[in-house]
């Protein structure tokens, strides 16, 4: 099964959905700057609340061995294990509260979260592919990427191109029933159409 196979869905979905995926392995090859910031710039159009735009995004290409050396001692060591052939790290950082009255922002995260949706997307539109990842020191984050008080980091995510598999995927999600309700937690949607 080629790479670009679409998942098998029981409703129908946009392509770019079903061809979406977090590849654990990465071709060692560089991105152009012309990808690398089409992928930003469509999280950038991401919605927030309030238009806040709580995301910061920061960026290592594999050229840049300083930068890139720095996101990937990041990350805990099964995860540096593939991800050292990814084109480019990004580590999505959340700002706390909103600019406009300083008071907390309960949906940053959901925001920074919607953003990189928006990256895994774009990333596939071009041909590339993106793996978001919570195993990364956020302690370490903070520390070696000067990271101010008041932002705190969210996900590390890995970009680039994935090699055809050996085996083919198995690419599964969770029954509908198990997680989409009525207005009454627990009672599932009825899926008849």
């Amino acid at each position: 099964m080629p790479h670009n196979s679409l998942a098998p869905t029981e409703y129908p979905v946009h392509e770019l959905i079903a061809r979406r995926r977090s590849p654990r392995d990465f071709i060692i090859t560089p991105i152009s700057q012309e990808d690398l910031w089409s992928i930003l710039e469509a999280a950038r159009w991401a919605p927030s609340c309030f238009n806040e735009q709580p995301w910061r995004f920061l960026v290592a290409h594999r050229e840049d061995s300083e930068d890139f050396e720095r996101l990937l001692t990041c990350l805990v060591e099964a995860n540096q294990a593939w991800c050292c052939r990814a084109s480019a790290l990004i580590l999505c950082v959340a700002k706390h509260d909103y600019t406009l009255n300083g008071l907390p922002n309960d949906w940053a995260v959901h925001d920074v979260g919607i953003a990189v949706g928006y990256m895994a997307l774009q990333a596939v539109a071009i041909g590339h592919f993106t793996h978001a990842m919570a195993g990364f020191d956020k302690k370490r984050a903070r520390e070696v990427c000067e990271i101010p008080e008041g932002f705190a980091p969210v996900t590390m995510v890995a970009i680039g191109k994935a090699p055809e598999p050996d085996v083919p995927l198995e690419r599964s999600r969770k029954p509908a029933e198990t997680n989409v309700f009525t207005s009454i937690f627990g009672d599932a949607l009825n899926q008849k159409v």
